[in-house]
């Protein structure tokens, strides 16, 4: 298998965590230089409709794009570590808890970062520097309610670690670009949550 990346983007990062989780070390990485556009490229499109990275080519020529998408499907073939859920009931419970982060973290970071930063200008245009602005406040709501979570338990879906936590762990990594940073707005629970996280192998592979 091949898996299309870019170190430095959120979403294929999470995807490379969850490689290092499971112990998986036998599937090639061909990077994508996003800031040169190879996304875009005609060949590329042809593997990720969407021009979106993350996209793992299978043995068999198909290729799966969304990163839960990827990572379920890794998780079929190698299932322990267990970070998915070990039955129904646990698998509903934490793709809540990693829906929750993807889509009311993750998603309003990168609404932000995508629409503020400079950097970012190339690959989102037009940006809109008030919408960018406005996905800030939201993050850092959600932050907030995060933080008030994981005061209570130990890790983002509960007592285990899962892909909850990688997810909502790229996010508040991607959120140094809107120069947020937990302890400094407050939330004690989520600093040391993020500070537990980035002790793991996963983190620097």
């Amino acid at each position: 298998m091949l898996l299309y990346t870019s170190g430095r983007a959120p979403n294929p990062r999470r995807v490379l965590m969850f490689l290092a989780e499971k112990g998986i070390h036998d599937i090639a990485l061909q990077e994508v230089d996003l800031n040169a556009q190879e996304h875009k490229a005609e060949a590329f499109r042809a593997k990720s409709p969407l021009a979106k990275v993350p996209a793992l080519e299978l043995d068999d020529g198909r290729v799966l794009t969304e990163t839960r998408a990827i990572c379920t499907y890794l998780e079929g073939l190698h299932p322990e570590p267990n970070l998915m859920g070990h039955d129904f009931e646990e698998r509903a419970f934490i793709e809540m808890a990693d829906r929750r982060a993807e889509w009311y973290l993750l998603a309003n970071i990168a609404n932000c970062v995508r629409h503020t930063h400079p950097g970012l200008a190339p690959l989102e245009q037009p940006q809109f520097p008030d919408f960018g602005h406005a996905q800030a406040r939201k993050v850092r709501e959600v932050a907030g309610w995060f933080d008030e979570v994981l005061a209570r338990q130990p890790w983002i879906a509960g007592a285990r670690f899962t892909i909850a936590d990688i997810t909502a762990f790229c996010a508040i990594e991607f959120a140094k670009l809107m120069k947020f940073k937990p302890a400094e707005e407050g939330f004690a629970a989520l600093q040391a949550w993020r500070d537990r996280v980035a002790e793991r192998p996963s983190v620097r592979a």
